[in-house]
């Protein structure tokens, strides 16, 4: 069994993308595979290189 890489999420994407509850930009964070909305407290997970920008499936994240 050989192992396939994952695909790396593609950062111009980031310049079409933003948070689908209140429109504001998204943060990538490439050690967690997350679209960050700070603004939401909302992180969307990134499965393989594609983002997942449905509410219901975002991780809830404390504010800092």
């Amino acid at each position: 069994m050989t192992d396939t890489p994952t695909p790396q999420f593609d950062r111009h994407m980031l310049e079409a993308l933003v948070c689908p509850v209140t429109h504001a930009a998204l943060h990538y964070d490439a050690e967690r595979q997350e679209l960050v909305s700070k603004t939401a407290g909302l992180a969307f997970p990134i499965h393989a290189g594609i983002p997942v920008m449905l509410i219901d499936e975002a991780r809830q994240i404390k504010a800092d």
